[in-house]
């Protein structure tokens, strides 16, 4: 396994381009797969996660090409032109998610695996809501987990479609994706009812946008029931341009209010459909000094030369932005008192148990960590101690724990982040980026 070494620094500052939002890349490529016409895709995110869609997708018989900068997507009116497949997801829960609901209601035969860890996150209310419409899904691991063989079924509304909304907003997002297709040719609206409290509604808004891009709009009654009027059909915008990624965006404002700034993240700002935009509440409750224009927003606050200042401590409900909340618990190693984080249930279902690994980690840094089902309660040390931080092959453990060596004592060894290569599901030049904008 590699490491990586970070020295300590006390300076951040500069300019970054955000890539590609994963969340609007692979629901844009799904969507543009789906509609009727060519979708020129810009700025999408070239991670791990996006090929694994363009992988499948093309696996599928869907035409996708590069054309400079920008991929070219020719839809297939919502039926894939190859009916037997073998798809490999590996951790994308962003891709493996929407493409079983979209290929449940297509009538061919797939199977649908993943790495180990993708073997152990839960796609059972996903499943049962589309059992309910009459999809033949069977699990051919662990019950109520990939990996997953789908087979043909012809299906049928029999009343509102249930799903749970309190583990993953994926599988909502899913059926909202997916049920079009079924209502194209109902003769009544499509319905979802929401089963429990919904997690994570920030990102069902930009499936909800999107979704209205491609000429589908969904109408809402609270977040209890969505309805898809029937005859709806996706069809391409032309062009549709990705936002740069809200979440990446949480470690370089971090980093500019730990290091000084200013520093300007560009991409993402007042006007992004992401709810982690919403990171920067957080930050400034935290005490940093925030400006934000419609594609950006700048940074500035808490350095000084001895690196001793101190951030506030907060107490606050994370369930809007659960990946953007593992920035504020690296954040908290800096506070001037115990932080709490809590609603953050959906961090067990990750790419590892997030709420388990971030008390490990943050334990080997000095501070005190509490857990629950659902929180954490972080109280800092007075001085971090150097450490090597694993990253579960989780590449925002690996992202959020670079933050840590703003805290370095003057002299101190490294911090070492191991499996450093993890970043490249979201980010891959994400350590290159760090390494550019800060310094000792």
């Amino acid at each position: 396994m590699q490491s990586l070494a970070l020295q300590r620094v006390t300076h951040a500052g500069g300019r970054i381009r955000l890539p590609g939002s994963k969340s609007i890349s692979n629901r844009s490529l799904l969507l543009a797969a789906l509609a009727d016409g060519r979708t020129r895709v810009a700025d999408l995110l070239d991670s791990d996660d996006t090929r694994v869609m363009l992988d499948a997708l093309k696996a599928l018989g869907v035409p996708c090409e590069r054309d400079g900068a920008d991929w070219l997507v020719d839809g297939v009116q919502g039926r894939f032109p190859v009916r037997e497949a073998d798809l490999f997801m590996g951790n994308a829960g962003t891709a493996i998610r929407p493409l079983t609901a979209a290929l449940a209601v297509n009538g061919g035969h797939y199977r649908l695996s993943g790495v180990p860890r993708m073997h152990e996150r839960p796609i059972g209310d996903l499943v049962d809501g589309l059992a309910a419409i009459g999809a033949d899904i069977g699990y051919t691991g662990k019950p109520g987990y990939p990996p997953l063989e789908i087979r043909p079924a012809v299906v049928a509304l029999k009343g509102a479609v249930p799903v749970r909304g309190n583990v993953s907003s994926q599988f909502l997002t899913a059926l909202l994706m997916a049920l079009p297709l079924v209502a194209r040719e109902a003769a009544k609206p499509v319905t979802i009812e929401v089963v429990g409290e919904l997690i994570s509604k920030p990102y069902v808004e930009i499936t909800l946008n999107l979704m209205q891009r491609f000429g589908v709009a969904v109408a809402r009654e609270d977040w209890r029931a969505f309805h898809i009027a029937p005859g709806a059909t996706y069809r391409s915008p032309g062009t549709l341009y990705v936002e740069g990624d809200a979440s990446s965006a949480s470690y370089f404002l971090a980093a500019g209010a730990l290091g000084g700034g200013p520093l300007r993240v560009e991409g993402v700002g007042r006007d992004s459909i992401q709810g982690d935009v919403r990171f920067i509440d957080a930050l400034a409750q935290m005490g940093a000094n925030l400006t934000a224009g419609p594609n950006w927003i700048e940074v500035r606050g808490f350095f000084n030369e001895a690196n001793a200042a101190r951030l506030k401590a907060i107490d606050a409900d994370f369930n809007h932005i659960p990946d953007a909340a593992m920035t504020v618990a690296v954040l908290a190693l800096f506070a001037d008192g115990p932080c709490r984080l809590t609603n953050i249930g959906s961090w067990r279902v990750k790419e590892t148990d997030r709420i388990a690994a971030m008390a490990i980690e943050l334990r080997k840094l000095g501070a005190t960590v509490d857990e629950g089902d659902d929180w954490l309660r972080i109280d800092p040390p007075a001085q971090l101690r150097p450490a090597a931080i694993d990253t579960y092959d989780d590449h925002r453990m690996a992202m959020s724990f670079s933050l840590a060596a703003f805290g370095l004592a003057p002299g101190a060894a490294p911090l070492t982040i191991n499996d450093p290569q993890c970043v490249a599901k979201t980010f891959p030049d994400y350590f290159a980026e760090f390494a550019r904008l800060t310094r000792a």
